[in-house]
Parts: C-alpha cells; sequence; structure tokens
C-alpha cells in the first residue's frame, strides 16, 4: 500500500519545476487549493511574491509564514481575492491536484497580461488506477485546452504516469502580452 503525504508536503511538481521559469522574475504568483505550501516554497525561494489559498485552517497555519495565506471555501463562497469587483491580477496561477470548473473562468481573470497558468490535476482514466475516480474530480479529454482558448498554449499534456501511478492533465499558457519590441510575437523559452 502507498501512503500519500498531505498534500503539500511531498516535494514540488515536475511540471511545475519544469515551467516557473516562464513567471517574471519577482512576479507574484497564486497557489489555488495551497495545502501545506509546497508550491509556495518553491516559488518563494526563487524570490516570487507568494500568495496562498485554501479552506482547511491547518494548511493556511502551515503556509502563513510563506506569504500571504487566505482561509476561504473557494467552492461555495465568494472569491476571496477581488479588487474593485475584480479578481486580483497576478503573474502566475499555479493549480495542481485540484478541480472546481466554477473557478474556470475566476483563474483566467486572475492573470496578469504575461501572466502564466500553471495547471496539473487528475484526468479521465485515473478511475482505473486509483482516486479520485469521480467524474466531478476528473478532467475531460482536452478539457484545459478548451479553457486555455483565449491564452497562448505553451505545453500540454494529457495521459498516464507511472510513478504514482495516475492519469493527469496538464498545460501551461500565457495570457499574451502583447508583441516583443521589434514587432514580432512574444517568445517563450522551453
Amino acid at each position: 500500500m502507498i501512503v500519500m503525504p498531505v498534500h503539500g508536503t511531498e516535494a514540488p511538481s515536475a511540471w511545475i519545476q519544469r515551467w516557473s521559469h516562464l513567471v517574471r522574475p519577482g512576479g507574484s504568483v497564486l497557489d489555488v487549493a495551497c495545502g501545506h505550501g509546497r508550491h509556495m516554497r518553491w516559488f518563494g525561494q526563487r524570490g516570487h511574491p507568494v500568495t496562498g489559498v485554501d479552506r482547511a485552517p491547518e494548511a493556511i497555519a502551515a503556509v502563513a509564514s510563506l506569504g500571504t495565506a487566505l482561509l476561504a471555501d473557494i467552492e461555495n463562497g465568494p472569491w476571496p481575492l477581488l479588487q474593485e469587483g475584480q479578481p486580483c491580477a497576478f503573474d502566475a496561477v499555479v493549480v495542481t491536484n485540484y478541480l472546481w470548473r466554477a473557478l474556470f473562468p475566476v483563474l483566467l481573470q486572475s492573470l496578469a497580461p504575461g501572466g502564466v497558468l500553471i495547471y496539473e490535476t487528475f484526468a479521465a482514466g485515473n478511475e482505473t488506477v486509483g482516486k479520485p475516480s469521480r467524474p466531478d474530480f476528473l478532467l475531460r479529454p482536452g478539457e484545459l485546452l478548451d479553457v486555455c482558448r483565449p491564452l497562448r498554449v505553451v505545453a500540454f499534456e494529457d495521459g498516464y504516469l507511472a510513478q504514482p501511478e495516475r492519469y493527469v492533465q496538464r498545460i501551461v499558457a500565457v495570457r499574451e502580452a502583447g508583441l516583443s519590441t521589434n514587432g514580432t510575437p512574444a517568445r517563450y523559452s522551453l
């Protein structure tokens, strides 16, 4: 039997680590459903101001020293990060192992121009290997691509991973900031 660590205490996601270089130096990072802060730590150690939101008091207590920590039930209450009635803008929005479809529009609105969405969670097929297994908690094939249509998709994967065994869908997408100084589309280093 494999014992999974408490969400947020395990090592940062390899997907997050791989694509974190796309966040502008010193840019603000929002970690949605932050758990015990593995990604807040990752970005904080790289000089980014971090904000975490979670509904679990013990998670918020664990991340309070890392940056801004907000206790909020984002599934049943209002979005806690508003400024003049609009979602606050961040240079990166990070989501792992969490899915609440009603939140997709708010996540996209929370990206500043040039901001990066780095998202990774369970996908259809996971019901054959473990939990979560309910369709409410599993992305449909290509679902993140559909959600990110207004953004520039930099990377996308949808499939099976062996260690630990699971099906995932993950995406990195950028809210276009405009053209580079020479008039060509901005480039993203892979």
